[in-house]
């Protein structure tokens, strides 16, 4: 019996047969699966792809990883809770896609926007022998979802590419600007880049992304 990915999916076949590198897409707050997948026809096509919808339905449309909530003096927090959990979905979704798609799971990357990049970039910290590769696209690191022990972890096969925008109006650069000098502490290979732009994606960002995900994989 063939396994079934906990979550909806749309997914881009790779030109390899068998040992694909796979790269795992995960979208913003209230979008979904189909956002990202708009960039598939212009990354590597050994590149196996599979973009994930998020399991918590918005209204009146679009998925979120977590609730992101307002108190009385519209104070955000977020659910870290249902963070954990999606975290646990995710990897979950990649030990069933290395079981049945012809994909080398010792090559594996998370590509994020928004609030996917912060659930991917807490993955990746969480299970660094699960992945290699993080593509961190106008996010940040919650501290909340990471483990306690991460100096104690084997960071050595991770490699981060962050960017983000200086005007991002709704994650501030400040934030972002965060992620490599905690990346750095933990001696993790990383690239973090910024970009004249808001919460987007400018092509620049796009192109040399493109071009840093072609030599890692």
């Amino acid at each position: 019996m063939i396994k079934e990915l906990p979550l909806e999916h749309t997914s881009r076949p790779s030109t390899l047969k068998e040992n694909a590198p796979l790269l795992i897409m995960l979208h913003g707050y209230g979008s979904d699966e189909n956002d990202l997948f708009s960039f598939a026809n212009e990354l590597p096509e050994e590149l196996f792809i599979i973009s994930l919808k998020a399991p918590y339905p918005l209204q009146p449309h679009g998925n979120a990883w977590y609730a992101i909530n307002f108190d009385a003096e519209q104070n955000k927090w977020n659910d870290n809770d249902q963070a954990k959990l999606s975290m646990e979905l995710l990897i979950e979704c990649i030990d069933i896609i290395c079981e049945t798609h012809p994909v080398n799971k010792n090559n594996i990357s998370l590509l994020g926007f928004s609030q996917g990049t912060i659930l991917g970039m807490a993955t990746a910290l969480n299970h660094p022998s699960k992945i290699k590769n993080v593509i961190g696209l106008s996010g940040y690191i919650n501290h909340d979802i990471l483990p306690n022990n991460t100096n104690d972890l084997d960071y050595s096969n991770l490699n981060f590419y962050c960017s983000h925008g200086t005007v991002d109006q709704v994650i501030p650069i400040d934030w972002a600007r965060q992620t490599p000098v905690f990346l750095k502490s933990l001696n993790i290979k990383h690239t973090y880049s910024e970009f004249p732009v808001g919460h987007g994606v400018a092509p620049k960002n796009f192109y040399e992304l493109r071009d840093w995900i072609s030599t890692k994989i």
